[in-house]
């Protein structure tokens, strides 16, 4: 269900329990460096040119292992910058120390790297890749294949680094496994929601409240109220403004639709609120999401426009924000663009601002919560590049956590729902509506 995700600091602790270190050191330099030509030779065995290049650090010393594997194995590899006369290029510039960026002379090698035009296999990491966040301060190593050791690095799983690493092959080099800050979460989270049992009634299965649906954005909170059916809640209940009630009326079959002037007395049988969905951003509507945040306890999810000059308080329930980069920026008072080059500090200072959990969106969504570890969900799905598709992730969160589930894990296990809906739709032409139709496969 979670997977461990090392630092810097956690793989060189780990390294430093291994029996006899550090004289053991160069046992597990030879293993490293014998993995990476193994997996080089499997990755590309029709290759016969390898340049590897080699850096001054220990993860240089990996590459000159590798090279002369390589050798052995009746390759050319040479341990050279010769990089455009290779058919493969050996990565083993920087290793998980890295941090900052490239000096000039590395920067302008790392380009040449770049530009071989041949497939590149990363030793640990990319190269100008920060192990711990996954930034990428100036040039970095776009590789095919990475071949990194014990267990995968946090920056490997978070972009930017996620972008470059390529296909990642784990190996084994005899460390033991401890404890990590942030882990990868993987399908089998999806066995904490609860199921419908023979003694629940719509209300115990979970009963789930919408917020928004302003005129002009009714179909933002259609949606959400028909993913939260999908994602397996037994009640739904829909609040609108007065002057789009006929329109979700007409839009909306199974859940009950009301006016934002019945919110507290509906949210009497709701185990978890949705609040932004088309919500608008009206003073009304500000007014309305105060107001939810100030006498509610149950769980409340905050996506879209009820993020939109959100400012910490003193709320009562248990509340999960939702943004996308552009969303989170502004909540920080940044701008987009440094969010996506310091996506894990960013969500982890909104968890810790907001004193809540936070769901960045993206291809590695990111999960934070003060004093929690984070969690990182590979999405990988291209089709959810789509209007619509975000209205349905907290529709699913909605049903997750008004069944009872804990906002951390609930938003991991949305994130990750969503995600493999995402995967099984052609990326082409989707729309947001087909993931209801996949989600009760998913969950199944």
């Amino acid at each position: 269900m979670l997977e461990p995700l090392y630092t810097a600091a956690e793989i060189r602790a780990a390294e430093e329990r291994y029996p006899g270190f550090p004289e053991s050191a160069p046992e597990l330099m030879e293993r490293a460096g014998a993995a990476v030509a193994r997996e080089t030779l499997a990755a590309f065995p029709d290759a016969r040119r390898f340049a590897v290049v080699c850096g001054g650090g220990s993860n240089g010393g990996d590459g000159r292992i590798a090279a002369r594997k390589l050798r052995e194995a009746g390759r050319d590899a040479v341990e050279t910058t010769a990089v455009e006369r290779a058919d493969v290029v050996v990565d083993a510039l920087f290793g998980t120390g890295f941090r900052g960026e490239p000096r000039r002379e590395a920067a302008a090698l790392i380009e040449r790297i770049n530009a071989a035009g041949v497939p590149v296999v990363a030793v640990d990491l990319p190269s100008g890749i920060d192990a711990s966040t996954g930034e990428a301060a100036g040039a970095a190593v776009r590789a095919d294949v990475t071949v990194t050791f014990h267990a995968c690095k946090l920056g490997l799983a978070v972009a930017p680094g996620r972008f470059h690493r390529g296909r990642i092959v784990v190996v084994d080099i005899g460390l033991t496994g401890a404890e990590t800050k942030a882990a990868l979460v993987t399908p089998e989270i999806l066995d904490l929601i609860p199921r419908k049992q023979e003694h629940d009634n719509k209300y115990s299965a979970g009963s789930v409240l919408i917020v928004g649906g302003a005129p002009g954005l009714t179909g933002a909170a259609c949606l959400a109220a028909e993913a939260a059916f999908r994602a397996d809640a037994g009640y739904v209940a829909v609040a609108v403004p007065e002057p789009s009630l006929a329109i979700v009326e007409t839009k909306l079959l199974e859940p009950v639709k009301l006016t934002w002037a019945a919110v507290f007395e509906a949210a009497d049988r709701a185990g978890a609120i949705a609040v932004g969905p088309g919500l608008g951003r009206t003073e009304e509507a500000k007014t309305l999401r105060e107001r939810i945040l100030a006498r509610l306890e149950q769980p409340v999810v905050l996506d879209a426009d009820a993020l939109y000059e959100l400012e910490p308080g003193d709320w009562r329930p248990p509340v999960v924000l939702t943004p996308h980069a552009g969303e989170l920026g502004r909540l920080l008072g940044e701008e987009t663009p440094w969010v996506g080059a310091h996506r894990l500090e960013a969500v982890r200072r909104a968890a810790e601002r907001f004193g809540c959990v936070c769901l960045l969106k993206g291809a590695d969504t990111i999960i934070a919560a003060p004093g929690a570890r984070t969690l990182v969900c590979p999405i990988d799905a291209p089709a959810l590049a789509t209007a619509g598709s975000g209205d349905v992730l907290t529709g699913i969160l909605a049903s997750f956590l008004a069944k009872g589930l804990e906002p951390r894990l609930a938003a991991a296990a949305a994130a990750t729902a969503h995600g493999l809906a995402g995967r099984s739709m052609s990326a082409r032409g989707a729309v947001a509506g087909d993931l209801l139709t996949v989600l009760p496969s998913v969950l199944r």
